[in-house]
């Protein structure tokens, strides 16, 4: 009995460990710093004290939510304010409140950060309190010698390339996605945000963007989600968080979107195709997207 209970001590450990390293590694450029277009410092939080579960009663983080957000036509209004009465968990109206993480709980009226402590409480300056669903487009080609071969790394590798575009806010480097409008398909959402910051579709006649949609129409029903869930964002906040799905759109013969002329659009003020190799950086949680991607494309390559 005394080994069995030590056995289920142990395993009950290691679960417990794999957990906290999860939400760690999904939870840590959101953590510590001062939070994004403000003054406010974050909170610090530990490692070991990310989880909610985990007693910290020194934990008193700034309440802050951006005041450019107030009466936007994105933005929910303030908690508490009159005929707001948000249906946590569920569709609520046009808006999506269900989480990709599953139920989250509500605190004080608030939704609670289904990975943990930020550092800082409030909206922050994210539109939704609970989850703020966005949709990236992760378009691929392979690497091509001269057009033809397909060309390889140092390790005898295939070189997998994708469209990232180069963010306005940060400087860094990232998927062409986007927020998801109200009512719009996520599939739509990644298709539209390509198209206005990879191709600069918001600058063409109403014509020429008639005929690239028809001409991609096709390339952009056979997209593979790749990707499901919470997003490590410098923008999330206790009570709001970035949540997205990614889908991978691979021109194999690199033909189609892979002999277009990329043109950066809307809020990008760069794009180009990138080689996903092992040492690469990206915004938010956009690198281990981009990793994922690289590994099922490898397998569908070698016909595994």
């Amino acid at each position: 009995m005394f080994d069995v209970i030590n056995f289920r001590t142990i395993i009950i450990a290691i679960l417990m460990l794999k957990q906290s390293f999860a939400m760690v590694s999904t939870h840590f450029k959101c953590r510590g710093g001062v939070y994004p277009r403000s003054t406010i410092e974050r909170f610090p939080v530990p490692n070991d004290k990310v989880g909610w579960s985990t007693e910290y009663n020194e934990y008193k983080p700034v309440d802050y939510t951006s005041p450019n957000i107030n009466g936007k036509p994105w933005a929910d209004p303030d908690i508490g304010s009159p005929n707001f009465v948000p249906k946590w968990n569920m569709i609520d109206g046009t808006v999506d409140r269900s989480s990709h993480q599953g139920i989250y709980q509500i605190l004080n009226e608030r939704p609670q950060n289904p990975i943990g402590r930020t550092g800082i409480s409030g909206r922050g300056i994210l539109g939704r309190w609970g989850p703020n669903h966005a949709a990236d487009p992760v378009v691929t080609r392979w690497k091509r010698l001269n057009g033809d071969s397909i060309e390889n790394n140092t390790n005898n590798e295939p070189i997998l390339q994708f469209v990232a575009v180069k963010r306005g806010d940060t400087g860094e480097w990232a998927l062409p996605g986007g927020m998801v409008d109200p009512g719009e398909k996520v599939t739509a959402t990644a298709v539209r945000e390509f198209q206005e910051e990879a191709m600069n579709s918001l600058t063409m006649s109403q014509e020429l963007k008639n005929a690239w949609t028809e001409k991609l129409r096709k390339f952009f029903s056979e997209g593979e989600i790749v990707y499901k869930g919470y997003v490590d964002d410098w923008r999330n906040t206790d009570n709001a968080w970035m949540e997205t799905v990614a889908y991978n759109f691979h021109d194999d013969s690199g033909a189609t979107v892979g002999a277009i002329t990329l043109n950066a659009g809307d809020d990008a003020v760069g794009v180009r195709w990138v080689d996903i190799t092992p040492d690469i950086k990206l915004y938010a949680s956009h690198e281990g997207i981009v990793k994922e991607t690289l590994k099922r494309r490898l397998l569908v390559l070698r016909g595994q």
